[in-house]
């Protein structure tokens, strides 16, 4: 497989995650037919394959069937693709190429013309990649399958014999299905993909998929995908080897007595989920630890999913945390949204975006129970592992908040979601009815890789933080407590 992966040159589309999938990108000097139904971003791939060759030196020609050139050149603007520049500088090519009806059935046509101008214009700016789109709207113009087979072919071969690295985009029906009439183009084909766009629990996805790759090696699943302010953004959901950083030294979690149930604090690097029912404290907890690697000089992101940045400093502060000083340093960062407002893709995307841009220690995602609303229990599952994934890569310390349902018992599962196997430590907050009142008691139920406490030990919420009533040991001095260093696995 590796030797033959050697011998296919290919041309990279510097489109986030593509190139990964597609194992180095497009065939170089072939054809790679794209298909998909309105809104799967058919026409966003080939101007930004386009755009991101003409920035690295490779010239091309957009030819388009279907919108105005200069409907190209406003779509393109919206992403940040300044095509009027790139054409002046003769770096970019757009051929209008729309036919009206009466302009074919006046007489004989066919694409020699067409395809005269084109190579104009490639030879004028030394073109090394073509984009058409829209290809199927030339070819229903002929009227006659075995036309427009005629056509393709001679357009195919065209292409080839000046060694262009060509994308034909086609619309598809259903499912990513084209018609029937049409099906020869993904035999022609060197790389064949599909772009599709569909609705899951009322809420709109993206899904790229390489059908076929001639002489290479590709990704064979369906890959989550976005279209964002500045084009595309796949993410492949799995990968062949997990390259998860081991869990680093003890970190202070803000909390002396925390920090001695944990016999230290937390693992840097670690995931650490604080599960529990509403108001038992645990962005009040989650925020203490921010509060605490901010004053060490560390950074933290901050998802919050259920409230804004202005109402989580309010709240904290009557608990005695005022994240402000962190805001204004711009050690601590905010992140806000209504999970109901974006997929999980566009979710991730928008989290991994501020990881690249902020640069954080620490990430806090509040709460992950929230993530449901992003479309289904699995959207949510995939979105966490894939977060997870990333922020576990990146050595990035991640704490989890979620909301059970119960009130005074603890729940089966903590995240609601399958995912407590995955974390590192696994912290649960209660509510503990006695003497006609109801108190709040911390358990930690697993720390992988270290001894912990195996009491349950109270706690209040005053303002001045939380703080212990009680004086918990380290569990190596703890009755009945062996100090273990497996941590629960």
């Amino acid at each position: 497989m590796l030797a033959r992966c050697r011998s296919i040159s290919k041309v990279a589309t510097q489109i986030p995650g593509f190139d990964g999938v597609l194992e180095g990108g497009l065939p170089r000097g072939r054809t790679t037919l794209v298909s998909g139904g309105p809104g799967s971003g058919k026409t966003v791939l080939g101007l930004e394959f386009l755009c991101r060759g003409a920035a690295a030196g490779e010239p091309g020609v957009f030819v388009t069937f279907e919108e105005g050139a200069e409907a190209i050149r406003r779509n393109a603007m919206s992403m940040g693709w300044n095509l009027p520049a790139l054409e002046k500088a003769g770096k970019v090519a757009i051929i209008e190429a729309r036919f009206g009806a009466e302009e074919v059935l006046s007489g004989e046509f066919d694409i020699l013309g067409l395809l005269a101008i084109v190579g104009g214009h490639a030879k004028r700016i030394g073109a090394k990649r073509v984009v058409m789109d829209a290809l199927d709207v030339l070819l229903r113009v002929f009227g006659d399958r075995r036309r427009e087979r005629t056509e393709l072919y001679r357009l195919h071969d065209w292409l080839i014999n000046r060694k262009l690295t060509s994308v034909l985009s086609v619309k598809a029906q259903r499912e990513g299905d084209m018609e029937a009439q049409y099906e020869f183009l993904e035999f022609m084909a060197d790389c064949v993909i599909r772009l599709d766009h569909r609705v899951v629990g009322q809420v709109a996805t993206r899904r790229f998929r390489v059908i076929k790759y001639r002489g290479s090696g590709f990704g064979t699943n369906e890959y989550p995908y976005v279209i964002g302010h500045h084009g595309l953004v796949l993410i492949p959901v799995s990968k062949t080897e997990l390259t998860h950083q081991p869990l680093g030294p003890k970190i202070r979690s803000g909390l002396a007595g925390l920090d001695a149930m944990l016999d230290g604090g937390y693992r840097r690097a670690s995931c650490i989920l604080i599960a529990g029912s509403s108001g038992t404290g645990k962005t009040t907890l989650a925020t203490t630890f921010a509060q605490a690697a901010c004053q060490r000089g560390e950074k933290v992101l901050y998802l919050s999913f259920e409230e804004s940045q202005e109402a989580l400093i309010g709240g904290m502060l009557s608990a005695g945390i005022d994240l402000r000083p962190a805001i204004r340093s711009r050690r601590l960062m905010v992140q806000t949204a209504l999970p109901e407002a974006l997929g999980a893709d566009g979710h991730l995307i928008r989290a991994l975006g501020a990881i690249d841009a902020f640069k954080p220690n620490h990430l806090i995602v509040d709460a992950i129970s929230a993530c449901v609303r992003m479309g289904s229990q699995q959207a949510a599952f995939d979105y966490l592992m894939r977060l997870v994934g990333v922020v576990k890569e990146r050595g990035i310390t991640c704490v989890l908040t979620n909301q059970s349902s119960g009130l005074l018992g603890a729940d089966e599962e903590l995240s609601g979601i399958g995912f407590s196997s995955v974390v590192d430590a696994v912290i649960q907050l209660h509510f503990v009815e006695a003497d006609q009142q109801i108190d709040r008691q911390i358990l930690v139920i697993k720390s992988r890789g270290s001894a912990h406490s195996n009491r349950r030990e109270p706690f209040v919420i005053t303002d001045q933080g939380i703080r212990f009533t009680s004086n918990p040991e380290p569990p190596s001095v703890q009755a009945g407590q062996a100090g273990r260093k497996d941590g629960g696995r």
